[in-house]
């Protein structure tokens, strides 16, 4: 079959406000390369790298004339209006595509959009590499959809979903499309070539609020050895000078992890990794921290969330803020680079509140931070939380974790959105900070500079956004009234019980 994938242009900062700074669609990529692989005919059309017009890509996927057109982007949830607006046209200009939708929103809103989009033809529920292989042959030989595992399509004029798939056990099995790409054309840190790619998928952890945990169903990592050399072959072939791991937790086994360092290590290329964990693993590894850096991580982001204890616990993070602190004081120690997330709305906070958070940030010390906003996703713990607060932005595609949406009982929008962007103004500009601006390691002192460039520029734009373009509600529906029912029951019924054995086989390993 001619397979078309689609990456939409998304309104998220990282499309409007940095538009030298991109990622390849490793979603679609993923896809990609097992489809490649089943013998069909594969191109990508990444619409998000140029931010192209609406009417440009369906004037594109008009002249491609796939046979059959898979959408996603990996801002799932705010990328969704685009999407529906862009399938519709393409439906409209060609009823002979089959439309397919795949991501974590679609993956639970499967009954909404196949009832309010007419257009959207199957939707790839959880991991796609084997479904859509399944699915591609099955619409190719004309079979019934009824047995592909992992889908939701109509039937008889009602949404129907097959059942779930199993998670793929071995992430080896499937490749990676990279043929699909224009490698010169991704770039991250200050025009540095750049890939994104996983180690490992799911997270064993509970957090509340997450949007991740349950789509993954459960934690499983790469072969560390091949791993080290797919990012060998990337450097040497490729020169791709990035890797931005897209797990959420790639160091949670930390027997895996340390054979990926040692085997990266062994391949001697040149190459920098960014990523996410958490600061629990990083004060476990602190004897194997010396190996992080000589593979070449430079940065991760430690998603403290909190400097409350209570919240904490509340959102059952598992950790505590000694440990986050503890964790940026270990990675400064062996030069890597600390990013702290910090998010706000788990609370009806106060002014007091955002003061002594700041305080508990200043006295971390990392050296980059993020403030966030929380959003409750239906499939999250925390939508069943906050489901009674009312939402001031009802615009779905501001729900992306960078605008506020939630109404703050204490405080107008106005002096939420003034004490986040106060705060980040602190955190940056405090002489701790600016010092590393010469640090003596020159890959560090880039990539600090780079933060600072791009933190100006999302900065004003955040502010400019938000005065003049964003249309917020005084009075709006409550989270339940404009999202429905909680799904958290829905997350796929292995998470639990896998996610806990793992965590104890990290714990095992650790020791």
């Amino acid at each position: 079959m001619r397979i078309l994938l689609l990456n939409p242009p998304h309104t998220a900062i990282g499309s409007r406000c940095v538009p030298d700074d991109h990622l390849p669609p490793l979603g679609l990529l993923s896809i990609g390369g097992p489809l490649l692989d089943a013998g069909h005919q594969v191109e990508l059309l990444d619409a998000d790298l140029t931010n192209m017009e609406h009417d440009v890509i369906v004037d594109e996927v008009c002249r491609r004339a796939p046979e059959a057109l898979l959408v996603g982007h990996a801002g799932s949830t705010s990328a969704h209006p685009t999407i529906a607006k862009l399938t519709a046209a393409i439906r409209q200009r060609a009823p002979g595509i089959v439309i397919v939708y795949g991501g974590v929103f679609p993956t639970y809103h499967w009954r909404e959009v196949l009832s309010e989009q007419p257009q959207v033809d199957v939707i790839v529920r959880g991991e796609g590499e084997d479904t859509a292989v399944k699915l591609m042959a099955a619409l190719e030989a004309g079979s019934p959809l009824d047995d592909v595992k992992g889908i939701a399509f109509r039937k008889l004029g009602a949404p129907l979903a097959t059942g779930d798939a199993p998670a793929i056990v071995d992430l080896d099995a499937y490749r990676t499309g990279w043929e699909l790409i224009d490698f010169s054309r991704y770039h991250y840190w200050g025009n540095k070539r750049a890939v994104v790619m996983q180690f490992s998928r799911g997270c064993p952890h509970l957090c509340s609020y997450c949007g991740q945990r349950g789509f993954w169903t459960r934690w499983r990592h790469r072969d560390p050895k091949k791993f080290a050399k797919e990012i060998a072959h990337l450097v040497r072939n490729h020169g791709i000078e990035i890797v931005n791991l897209a797990d959420e937790n790639p160091t949670s086994q930390r027997k895996a992890w340390k054979e990926f360092c040692e085997a990266l290590i062994a391949e001697g290329v040149d190459v920098e990794l960014v990523g996410s964990t958490r600061a629990g693993d990083i004060v476990r590894d602190a004897d194997l921290l010396h190996l992080y850096k000589k593979a070449g991580v430079s940065r991760f982001l430690l998603g403290t969330e909190s400097t409350d204890e209570a919240t904490l616990e509340k959102i059952k993070k598992g950790s505590t803020t000694k440990v986050d602190f503890e964790a940026i004081r270990l990675l400064r120690e062996h030069d890597i680079l600390s990013l702290a997330t910090w998010v706000v709305g788990f609370e009806e906070e106060r002014a007091r509140d955002y003061w002594r958070g700041f305080k508990q940030l200043l006295h971390a010390d990392p050296d980059q931070v993020q403030l966030l906003y929380v959003t409750p996703h239906r499939w999250t713990g925390f939508f069943d939380e906050a489901k009674d607060r009312r939402v001031i932005q009802t615009d779905q595609r501001r729900w992306d974790y960078k605008h506020q949406v939630l109404e703050t009982r204490h405080l107008p929008p106005w002096l939420v959105v003034s004490f986040v962007k106060l705060m980040e103004v602190g955190m940056q500009l405090r002489p701790t900070a600016l010092k590393r601006l010469w640090h003596r390691d020159p890959k560090i002192r880039s990539a600090q500079r780079w933060y600072y460039r791009i933190g100006r520029r999302v900065w004003f734009f955040e502010w400019t956004n938000w005065l003049f373009r964003e249309q917020r509600t005084t009075n709006g529906p409550t989270v339940a009234a404009m999202w429905g029912k909680g799904q958290v029951a829905e997350e796929f019924p292995n998470v639990v019980t896998k996610r806990v054995k793992v965590k104890a086989e990290a714990v095992t390993t650790a020791a």
